[in-house]
């Protein structure tokens, strides 16, 4: 069945991948051939483009010359024919182009007799000048228009004094140019004697009397006092046009101009009328003509504007022959039937191969049977070698088993016999060393030491032993490790000797100190690490209470290492570290210990030497060392470091906890300012036990409903009346009683609860705003100060939306205040923060403005509504000048930026009236009100909404 199969199988695979081929090559064909159809029409498009742009840029060069001729007229007044002589030569020379410029001047009827006779003496001979007007039954006119300047006289001086107010075409195109008040063009014209083949236009512009006003239409005719003409060969300005760019020089391009808005063949002025034909292959025609020639019908049309007349751009593609620009298709239809083909052929011949692959198979089939049988009688073979090799096998068994790296044999005596495997020279040591000797012979110090003995005591009782572990010297002078296992021989019941394996473990008692040293220092620095640090410091205790000397404990904390991290990487990072761990090395002595204990804390042991006693010196050394300039990646920085000191005195208990009394020390250091050092009091321990007491009650503040908002009034210092309040945070705690919020408020910031606080006092303020506008109180405006953390948060935005709509208080009633410090780490993204939570619709206030950086770049760029000027100003500024200098240049500062100011910290009557008298909105302060709370601050509100209602009462009656 397999041979009729074969070609039936044969004609349909062959069949498939042929027409397959031949699909997509047709496929690839016909997009192929759109490209480059589309990449055809693509270049026509722009090299018409490019000729058309030429054309309308030269026109408009030519109206240009005529613009400059008129300048003349309006800049020297008047203008004498030797003037207007030399100024158009050049013009004339420089522009072939152009048949000659004129100066039509307009004279009345009165003047004409005189005009005429001035020009006729002017011309050459005294020929007497010719009338257009007055040709055919001297027509009668208002005005008269004479040809009163013509350059070049030569060849044009029949033209000179004639007059030209019964030209249609002129009086037209002059009307056109004082209506619009730009040069305007005649149609085509004859041109001179050359009726035939010359054929041009003339562009005229107005000239006006000087000084005379042009701002209207009929002011501009009342003011025309003749005009300036240019009169212009079309055919030679596009030839010299498509010149000057290199226009001319692909004759597969074929542009056609027309002096008209259509293509009028009556006013062709460049090129032929009708594109050429396209060229047909010599002897070809019929359909075989017309498919290797097409005639693309690619054809470009422009409408031009020249001085108020329309011309016509035809741009047209010459025909080309098919394979000028379809030789890519070409060679995809030609490539692919021959791709397809041999394809075809291709898979004939993995039939055919097929073929052959089977036959090959029911071959090998067979002789895979008769290897069968032969391997059966193998394995019998194999199974009688194995029983010679038992004994061999059980000689290397231990090394096999062990992975040992060799295999040793004692005779009775307990010398080396036999030391044999592949990586004895692991041990480095020769043969020759150990045969003839035993193990105690061959291994120093063995026989003396307590582990030599009791393995020599082990051997002569014939018992085994297994990792016995000892160094040994290599060849090249080195220490190994070995690890030896043993068992005693017997020939029955006689002890013939031992045998064993060896190990060389070396880089496993290496990796285990590596171990020991990466668990007791720290990595990075090389330093004793946090478990070192406890063992040294109970050490150097238990030396200071034999010795009766002082222990200090530095706990070193650098004050900048966070900036460095942030700017410059964890790289520079790492660098400082191990720089800085260098340097305390050096600063002390080495029978100090300097440890890393976490991050950018350093911890130093130092023990008072008899000849050394500790002394302050030593901790400013320190201080001095590290705050040395390093460089980092090409930069210097100076980081300096704050140390808490925690000292035991001779004989001191044992249990003081050092490291924390040094810790809080450090902690001293950096409130203090950083960059300076503290020795621990008992006092301070008070303090940090206040700071953890607060810390842990203000963690359960919040939920416990402990926090209480008490509001300020802010008062219009114009009208006298409460326009709205600040909420400030109070805490009722059960035992601490009113905890003032300088206690809690640094601390909440610095351990990130000032978050959920600031969004307790947001939505609460926010709630108790809207509840008093429903009361009937007024719509007030609320101020809620935002904290950095808040400010920071990605979701600020959307959390005051989501405040504003489940309070339904309306944003114009929120006031956010900010301290300027919030804006400066990243400017932009303050700037965008700002913007967006501007477009919510609440204002935006800056607090305490004049402490911080007062910077005029983000009054100007921020979307900033109020200024709150600090109370620090307020308190002085009736007896300080300084102060009243602040606070007045910030007040003409907001004003002229378009901000309000509120004045806090107000107490006294002379602050109000100085606030008052130099223009201040509102103010906050005890003068008006204290902080109140909300059921008080009711009250107030009422209160004064009665007194101003009996007031406006009083006033009506």
């Amino acid at each position: 069945m397999l041979p009729r199969r074969l070609p039936l199988r044969f004609a349909l695979a062959a069949s498939l991948t042929l027409c397959a081929g031949l699909g997509v090559t047709a496929l690839l064909f016909v997009g192929v051939s759109h490209l480059e159809y589309d990449k055809m029409t693509l270049a026509f498009q722009q090299r018409a483009n490019l000729r058309v742009a030429a054309v309308h840029q030269g026109l408009d060069e030519a109206v240009e010359v005529l613009t400059v001729t008129n300048q003349l007229f309006s800049s020297v007044a008047p203008v004498t024919r030797a003037q207007f002589h030399d100024f158009t030569t050049p013009l004339l020379a420089r522009h072939p182009f152009i048949e000659a410029f004129n100066y039509h001047r307009i004279v009345a009827p009165e003047q004409r007799a005189g005009v005429k006779l001035a020009l006729r003496q002017i011309a050459s001979g005294g020929a007497p000048t010719s009338d257009a007007a007055n040709q055919s039954g001297a027509i009668a006119a208002p005005l008269y228009s004479f040809i009163d300047y013509l350059e070049p006289m030569q060849d044009n001086s029949d033209a000179f004094g004639l007059n030209l107010s019964g030209d249609r075409q002129i009086g037209a195109a002059l009307a056109r140019a004082v209506a619009q008040g730009h040069p305007a063009a005649t149609e085509l014209l004859n041109l001179g004697s050359e009726r035939q083949t010359r054929r041009g236009f003339e562009v005229i512009m107005p000239v006006y009397r000087p000084g005379a006003p042009l701002g209207s239409a009929d002011e501009r005719e009342a003011a025309l006092m003749g005009d300036t003409a240019a009169i212009i060969h079309a055919g030679e300005l596009v030839q010299l046009i498509l010149e000057r760019g290199g226009l001319l020089s692909d004759p597969s391009i074929h542009l056609s101009v027309f002096a008209s808005a259509v293509p009028d063949p009556a006013r062709h002025v460049f090129g032929g009328a009708d594109a050429p034909s396209a060229p047909l292959a010599p002897g070809l025609s019929g359909a075989l003509a017309r498919w290797l020639s097409f005639d693309y019908p690619d054809q470009f049309a422009r409408t031009l504007d020249v001085a108020g007349q329309p011309w016509h751009v035809r741009v047209t593609l010459t025909p080309r022959a098919l394979l000028a620009d379809h030789l890519g298709s070409l060679s995809t239809l030609v490539c692919g039937v021959l791709f397809s083909l041999l394809m075809a052929a291709f898979v004939h011949t993995l039939v055919q191969r097929s073929r052959r692959v089977q036959k090959l198979v029911d071959q090998r089939t067979a002789d895979l049977k008769h290897s069968n049988r032969r391997l059966i009688d193998d394995v019998a073979a194999r199974a009688r070698t194995e029983l010679a090799l038992q004994e061999s096998e059980q000689r290397f068994r231990h090394l096999v088993t062990m992975s040992s790296d060799w295999y040793w044999e004692q005779d009775a005596n307990f010398r080396f016999t036999l030391i044999t495997g592949g990586n004895i020279a692991k041990a480095g040591a020769l043969l020759g060393r150990l045969i003839g000797k035993t193990r105690w012979e061959t291994v120093p110090g063995m026989v003396s030491s307590d582990w030599g003995r009791a393995h020599i005591e082990l051997v002569r009782r014939h018992q085994p032993f297994s990792a016995l572990e000892y160094t040994v010297i290599d060849d090249a002078g080195q220490t190994r490790w070995v690890s030896i296992n043993g068992e005693p021989l017997y020939d029955g019941a006689v002890f013939k000797g031992y045998r064993g394996t060896g190990a060389d473990i070396t880089a496993r008692k290496r990796s285990e100190q590596r171990i020991h040293h990466i668990a007791h220092h720290d990595v990075l620095t090389g330093l004793p690490n946090r478990v070192m640090l406890k063992d040294r410091l109970h050490q150097a205790i238990g030396y200071a209470q034999r010795s009766g000397r002082p222990v200090w404990v530095m706990l070193i904390d650098l004050d900048r290492f966070k900036f460095v991290n942030d700017s410059m990487g964890h790289k520079a990072g790492d660098l400082l570290l191990q720089t800085v761990a260098a340097r305390l090395l050096a600063a002390l002595r080495e029978t100090d210990t300097v440890a890393r204990l976490s991050g950018d804390e350093f911890v130093a042991i130092l023990i008072e030497q008899p000849q050394e006693c500790l002394s302050v010196e030593i901790v400013q050394r320190v201080m001095e060392a590290v705050a040395r300039p390093v460089l980092l990646d090409g930069k210097e920085f100076q980081v300096t470091c704050s140390i808490g000191v925690a000292a035991l005195p001779p004989g001191g208990d044992a249990s003081h906890p050092l490291i924390e009394h040094a810790d809080i020390a450090m902690y001293r250091a950096k409130k203090l300012g950083r960059n300076n050092f503290q020795f621990y009091t008992p006092a301070m321990n008070e303090e940090a036990l206040e700071r953890l007491r607060i810390e842990t009650a203000l963690r359960h503040a919040l939920e416990r409903d402990e926090f209480v908002l008490h509001y300020q009034p802010q008062v219009d210092l114009n009208s006298g009346q409460i326009v709205g309040m600040e909420a400030l945070l109070r805490w009722q705690h059960p035992e601490l009683g009113m905890v003032a919020p300088q206690r809690f408020i640094a601390l909440a910031e610095e351990t990130g609860l000032i978050v959920p606080i600031g969004a307790w006092v947001m939505r609460n303020a926010c709630r108790q705003n809207q509840a008093w506008h429903d009361a009937g109180l007024g719509s007030l405006r609320m101020a809620v100060n935002l904290s950095a953390r808040q400010f920071g948060s990605k979701t600020l935005v959307a959390d005051i939306a989501a405040v504003l709509a489940e309070t339904g208080l309306r944003p114009a009633c929120l006031e956010l205040e900010l301290t300027e410090s919030l804006f400066m780490n990243d400017v932009t993204l303050a700037v965008e923060l700002l913007h967006s939570m501007k477009a919510l619709g609440v204002n935006i206030a800056i607090d305490d403005f004049g402490t911080g950086y007062s910077s005029l770049s983000y009054l100007s760029g921020f979307p900033i509504d109020v200024l709150k000027i600090d109370r620090s100003f307020v308190n002085e500024i009736t007896r300080d000048p300084n102060d009243a200098a602040i606070v007045d240049s910030i007040i003409a500062l907001a004003h002229n930026l378009k901000l309000a100011v509120i004045a806090e910290g107000v107490e006294t009557n002379e602050q109000l009236a100085y606030l008052r008298r130099h223009g201040c909105d509102e103010m906050q302060g005890y003068l008006f009100s204290a902080p109140l709370p909300a059921a008080q601050f009711e009250l107030l509100l009422r209160r004064h909404l009665a007194d101003a209602a009996s007031l406006d009462e009083c006033l009506a009656a």
